[in-house]
């Protein structure tokens, strides 16, 4: 990628599409310099696997009034977060904001809303996390083709959910309830993170799926083609979440599904567990 990868999360029926962007946006330079925490997604996935720099993670959840992530969801995202990195000492700071008013939010409006609210960077051995939980869909949400999308990476550090889409989808399954599309976007969108796949973390052994440019080209796809993982395109692609968790549901599975070997064996080479 020519600037920054957008690793989205889609769920939608009938649509093929891709989920990392390319942007041309700047990064606002304030006097004191935050430009660790705004590079190329994925570029952190060392620094956020191994302790090498960094031993500390602090996580600022900022979420709209109303919109504030499950307990059972952050409790179960940090126990990911452990699992996968070296990472022990984990913090979350919860920040509670105002409704930015807005019926749908582009990726360069949340952009612009975390400048404005972000108050953790990195600092000394910690390693500055922001995770926005909106009250608004996505732009790039198209209604009529079911196509929504339930969260994104857009920095190194950065993250959003889209919280009130979640909700929506999660109320429309006696299945599945928030917890689940919850942990299954947090742990998926930080998966790229990471640096997964082949987004910061080179694979050991080729798993990574493909799809076509806007000119035709196959080009790689950022997602896993093992059977089961969390970082499959089938999370995003031709199946909705919902269905995906009942499918493993009904098949006996956990709900949530873990990290492949493949995904596991290159974390491990960038550092991680």
């Amino acid at each position: 990628m020519k600037n920054r990868l957008w690793a989205l999360l889609f769920i939608f029926f009938g649509l093929i599409n891709s989920c990392s962007k390319d942007s041309n946006d700047s990064v606002d330079q304030n006097k004191i310099d935050y430009s660790a925490n705004y590079k190329t997604s994925g570029a952190s996935a060392n620094d956020i696997l191994s302790n090498n720099t960094f031993d500390k993670l602090k996580i600022e959840i900022a979420y709209v009034t109303g919109y504030k992530p499950t307990t059972n969801a952050m409790t179960d995202f940090i126990a990911f977060l452990k699992k996968y990195s070296f990472k022990e000492d984990i913090e979350l700071i919860y920040t509670e904001l105002d409704s930015p008013n807005e019926e749908k939010l582009t990726l360069e409006e949340i952009d612009d809303l975390e400048k404005e609210n972000r108050t953790i960077y990195n600092d000394g051995s910690t390693l500055g996390i922001y995770i926005y939980f909106t009250d608004a869909p996505s732009e790039d949400d198209i209604e009529d083709e079911d196509l929504v999308t339930l969260g994104a990476v857009y920095w190194n550090t950065s993250m959003v959910i889209y919280e009130e889409t979640i909700r929506t989808l999660a109320n429309k399954s006696f299945a599945v309830d928030i917890d689940d599309v919850e942990t299954a976007t947090l742990n998926h969108e930080f998966g790229h993170l990471m640096g997964l796949v082949n987004i910061g973390s080179t694979p050991v052994n080729d798993h990574e799926g493909t799809t076509t440019d806007d000119d035709g080209n196959e080009i790689g796809d950022n997602h896993c083609t093992e059977e089961g993982c969390l970082m499959r395109a089938e999370l995003q692609f031709g199946t909705s979440m919902g269905k995906f968790l009942q499918n493993r549901a009904a098949k006996g599975l956990v709900s949530i599904p873990e990290l492949g070997d493949e995904c596991v064996l290159d974390l491990q080479a960038n550092g991680g567990r």
